[in-house]
């Protein structure tokens, strides 16, 4: 199966051509968080402040990386158990996020904000740290330093291997996940 080239920041067009169980590779610019900083952009966005990134277009990366042995690079850079973050994404979605990226399947509330809000949530292997984190030619550090792994980076990646969860339709891959009724 080829995999759908990917470029980042993502579009709307191409998140709506989507479907769930596509492979892709993602080329460009990503923002990774966890838990704690989700907590935190959740808290600016809703006092007003400013997102320590573009939110429009933008994909986040359900990720903890590892330091790597340079300092704009990386160790590990593996995925988190996206339903950590079920509470924080479909606010998420409705700020611009147009994907989310992890492992594992996800909430009901977040496959429907999916569809409403045409976005995508994507996974990657677990237990690949290692070679993920190869695939991230650039990092940087943009908030939240004081929390370590979890601070929000931005990360450049190149070639970096996703499959689509959930698409932008009610598609899913996981079995057990029956189809959405369109709105």
């Amino acid at each position: 199966m080829n995999a759908a080239r990917l470029d980042l920041p993502l579009t709307r067009g191409a998140v709506l051509q989507l479907r769930a169980g596509q492979a892709a590779r993602l080329f460009g610019p990503m923002y990774t968080a966890r838990d704690a900083a989700h907590a935190r952009l959740r808290e600016a966005l809703r006092t007003g402040e400013s997102a320590p990134f573009p939110l429009a277009g933008s994909t986040i990366y359900y990720c903890g990386p590892t330091p790597g042995r340079l300092p704009e690079t990386l160790g590990a850079a593996g995925p988190t158990t996206s339903s950590r973050m079920d509470a924080y994404a479909p606010e998420l979605y409705a700020s611009g996020i147009l994907a989310t990226l992890g492992k594992g399947e996800r909430s009901l509330a977040v496959r429907e904000a999916c569809r409403n809000y045409g976005t995508v949530y994507l996974v990657t292997v677990g237990g690949a740290g290692a070679l993920l984190g190869s695939r991230v030619v650039a990092a940087e550090t943009l908030a939240y330093p004081d929390l370590g792994p979890e601070a929000i980076r931005r990360l450049i990646v190149k070639d970096f291997p996703v499959w689509v969860a959930y698409d932008a339709h009610g598609g899913s891959i996981f079995p057990g996940d029956l189809p959405l009724e369109a709105d």
